[in-house]
């Protein structure tokens, strides 16, 4: 059997890295796989992707690349827009060219955090900062491009690589004898490398004969829900950081961009297309932070 060819954008973030982790530990071995990152391949400039595909035949693009500062998105506008919104539509060019399967990465934030029930696939979006707006349009790319494309949304992403929440309170509950976490804000933590397990599988399943639709989306996240505060205390409470926690709500963190309220994501359809199991989050959360320990 000939080995499928994987091309990984933004492989030096936090999902492509645990995807470059799991590779090494042959997680996909029926798999080649081509990591890039800005300096190697810069989907941000017209034909660039289109020229790497033709050079190098390949049968997926995994999207891992996004502009993800929530707060300056607000004001440095035009980038966040170019990667997660201009990009993609040159992705979708090179899909096109290559005639490949195209796994897009998107984001909780398209949704208005309003509802009080987790969210499914087919429900309304209405991003509310430009954040949500350029990953939204993005996806609405993807959606009506003639091209086969799963879009994978996730919520509250961290790893042992990169900057991100966990890390954040390490450093703050090791430096500080109190802090004031977010209480208000209800979503889940996912783990990286889950996120990056899954995506594998849905590599490793996919066959382009079966009746597939052209676009589907699907939810991922790790099992439960939570607070930033209940997060801030299990990072605290595994690791035996001995800091105060204040339970504070929304109000009283001045951010430019407003974080959805309640950003739980329905699972269902990703665990029955693909028969795949997901931890809940606390259980992940350990797992990471003993490979952080390490």
């Amino acid at each position: 059997m000939s080995k499928i060819n994987v091309l990984v954008t933004g492989a030096k973030g936090q999902l492509g890295s645990e995807l470059q982790l799991l590779i090494k530990d042959n997680c996909c071995d029926n798999c080649n796989f081509i990591f890039t990152d800005v300096d190697t391949l810069d989907i941000t400039e017209r034909s660039n992707a289109v020229k790497f595909v033709e050079q190098n035949p390949v049968d997926f693009i995994i999207n891992c690349a996004a502009y993800t500062a929530v707060d300056k998105a607000e004001e440095d506008k035009d980038k966040a827009f170019l990667i997660n919104t201009t990009a993609i539509d040159y992705l979708i060019s090179a899909s096109v060219v290559a005639n490949a399967c195209l796994v897009h990465i998107s984001t909780d934030y398209v949704f208005d955090g309003t509802q009080n029930t987790p969210y499914h696939e087919d429900n309304p979006t209405f991003p509310e900062t430009m954040y949500g707006k350029t990953k939204d349009e993005g996806e609405k790319l993807i959606l009506e491009a003639d091209i086969n494309a799963f879009i994978i949304r996730t919520s509250w992403l961290y790893s042992s690589f990169g900057n991100n929440f966990v890390k954040t309170m390490i450093r703050l509950g090791e430096e500080k004898d109190e802090i004031n976490v977010v209480y208000d804000q209800i979503g889940t933590p996912t783990y990286a490398r889950d996120l990056a397990s899954t995506i594998l599988d849905i590599v490793k399943q996919f066959k382009p004969e079966k009746e597939y639709k052209k676009q589907e989306i699907y939810h991922y996240t790790n099992e439960g829900v939570a607070s930033w505060y209940d997060f801030a205390c299990e990072i605290f409470r595994i690791r035996d950081i001995k800091c105060n926690i204040n339970p504070v709500d929304s109000k009283q963190f001045k951010t430019l961009a407003k974080r959805p309220a309640f950003s739980v994501l329905n699972k269902s359809k990703i665990k029955t297309d693909f028969n795949i199991k997901i931890n809940h989050w606390a259980d992940s959360l350990r797992d990471m932070l003993d490979v952080l320990g390490k």
